[in-house]
């Protein structure tokens, strides 16, 4: 028998968002990250935050229904970092925020200055980083993203990932009192390239977490096309196969219109898009601003 489906409420200023198996998938806008890009992170060293502006907006109007985070920046200070750019956001968008971090310090600067109700990027089943970064979740009423993965390895097969996620709900639930609707899993989703069996690893460790405990689930979405070529192609592909199996989020660039519009079609014909009203209005929308560029 199946587990009950668990729902994840997060908040931001004045827009609660519920991820959930019977919602419209949840679209983690991921590019508040300095990861990769040199000349932002030049930027964020010197103090200039004016590029996380332009990135919340094309988020948003991507489609994002929460943004993730990520100011781990070399040679800076990523805690007064994190907690500028939240505050930043914060007067931006009343979008939810992931807060996303490393570092123990920089995630509870980021939680004391939140207003809402967050969603902590991330923990693993290794003791040391639930101990440290579980009682901050508690602390400050969040939820978590877990990665099923320890000290050891990424495991390779659906079987050791469940072993992990089973250990990360015991833990979480008996030991520090995280509600499991407050536990996201994150199942792990690698490079096709790398290795062809690993995206069906992904799908069926992605059933069993939903069969066995509820849970609703997250991935980064790129990491399944990284290099290969027609990544956009087998980003809209892999998504709407990963919510037919459970998954119910994804951390993704929302400024590509293909993969978003592949996730909201998988909504529509899911039976998460209510008489097909967000995708109706959405198309109005695109027809809307195709007329006018040629005004």
């Amino acid at each position: 028998m199946s587990a009950p489906r668990l729902e994840t409420v997060l908040r931001g200023k004045g827009t609660e968002v519920v991820i959930g198996h019977d919602r419209p998938f949840c679209l983690i806008g991921e590019r508040i990250n300095p990861t990769g890009r040199r000349i932002f992170q030049e930027q964020l060293r010197a103090g200039d935050l004016s590029a996380i502006e332009r990135d919340v907006k094309a988020q948003v109007e991507g489609g994002a229904d929460v943004l993730d985070i990520n100011m781990g920046v070399p040679l800076t200070d990523e805690a007064e970092l994190l907690a500028k750019a939240i505050t930043l956001v914060q007067q931006l968008t009343d979008k939810p925020i992931c807060i996303d971090s490393s570092v123990v310090e920089a995630l509870e600067a980021g939680l004391a200055v939140y207003q809402g109700r967050a969603l902590v990027n991330s923990i693993t089943a290794e003791d040391e980083r639930m101990e440290q970064i579980l009682p901050l979740v508690k602390k400050y009423d969040a939820a978590i993203i877990a990665l099923p993965n320890d000290s050891d390895e990424i495991p390779m097969d659906a079987e050791k990932r469940m072993v992990l996620t089973r250990k990360i709900f015991e833990v979480a639930t008996k030991e520090y009192g995280i509600a499991a609707c407050d536990i996201v899993i994150d199942p792990l989703a690698m490079p096709i390239g790398a290795d062809q069996s690993v995206v069906n690893t992904f799908f069926d460790c992605v059933s069993q977490i939903r069969d066995e405990f509820g849970a609703n689930m997250t991935c980064g979405a790129s990491n399944v096309s990284f290099g290969m070529p027609g990544r956009h192609q087998i980003n809209s592909t892999f998504l709407p196969m990963a919510m037919t199996a459970g998954l119910t989020s994804a951390i993704m660039d929302t400024r590509t219109p293909s993969v978003v519009e592949a996730v909201k079609a998988a909504d529509l014909l899911l039976g998460h898009d209510e008489w097909g009203g967000a995708w109706i209005a959405a198309h109005r929308a695109r027809l809307a601003r195709e007329a006018a560029l040629t005004q």
